[in-house]
């Protein structure tokens, strides 16, 4: 059995008016383990990523606005070919609030180290280009990043948000949920009764007691308070296959901080 599960979603949403109700024709996960319903749009960097097929829009990952014309996500989100939208400004999935901006995707770049095949080497990250620059406002803003290299501490605070199910076999949410996830410093998250060798020097975890991301959660951003503001330090990637809420197998994410350089060289 694999030791690790990536966190994709295949939840669908038929594309309807505004002011109806489309449904999710699939539900195999999406959710924040633990936590409660975010304040909308407290969390203004958040994006909910789609795609197009036939004549529905399917949700399946989460991303964050780094750049007016840019989006980061976790590189198994968009390691296929397919029209992809981003909804900038969202809360509720499946309702039209007026806050929304759809983007299409003009440009997909996944870090070319990365290896579809084995998740557990790194390297989950891509940019998305958009069509046209987001408009700023309450609603929708640019995420903070870390500085190249900053390393968090045991502990830290931070939140994962993200769309999904309250439980196990629960109805998906949605709303966007938060769920507390303090850092788990590298050294105690690589020692053998944690995730061992699997977690690399490239990857953040969080969590590993009572909350946790799972399945649509991926490429979501995990937000940590530092100096006095909230700033992105992971981006959501995989979770034990035990079970998205194993104790010691905490939530793992690519490390920005680690990425800084590349995202750079591409966006410019």
């Amino acid at each position: 059995m694999l030791r690790f599960l990536v966190l994709t979603s295949l939840a669908a949403i038929v594309l309807a008016e505004p002011v109806s109700q489309p449904k999710f024709l699939e539900d195999i996960g999406a959710r924040v383990v633990g936590g409660e319903v975010a304040s909308p749009n407290s969390w203004p960097w958040q994006i909910s990523l789609q795609y197009l097929s036939g004549s529905s829009i399917y949700y399946t990952c989460g991303g964050t606005l780094i750049r007016r014309g840019w989006v980061m996500t976790a590189a198994h989100c968009v390691d296929t070919s397919r029209t992809w939208r981003v909804v900038l400004g969202d809360h509720n999935l499946i309702a039209n609030e007026g806050k929304e901006q759809y983007k299409s995707v003009s440009r997909v770049y996944i870090h070319p180290n990365w290896n579809r095949n084995n998740v557990a080497a790194g390297w989950d990250i891509a940019l998305l280009r958009l069509s046209s620059d987001a408009t700023l406002n309450t609603y929708v803003q640019l995420a903070n990043l870390p500085p190249s290299g900053q390393i968090l501490p045991n502990n830290n605070n931070c939140y994962i948000t993200g769309w999904g199910l309250t439980q196990t076999g629960g109805q998906m949410s949605a709303l966007l949920k938060q769920a507390y996830l303090p850092t788990v410093d590298y050294q105690t998250c690589s020692s053998p009764l944690w995730w061992g060798s699997t977690v690399k020097t490239s990857m953040v975890c969080a969590g590993g007691s009572s909350n946790s991301g799972c399945h649509g959660d991926s490429g979501g951003p995990l937000n940590c308070y530092v100096g006095g503001r909230w700033v992105v330090h992971g981006v959501t990637s995989f979770v034990s296959s035990l079970g998205c809420n194993t104790y010691m197998k905490p939530t793992v994410f690519s490390r920005v901080s680690a990425y800084i350089s590349w995202m750079n060289s591409i966006m410019g």
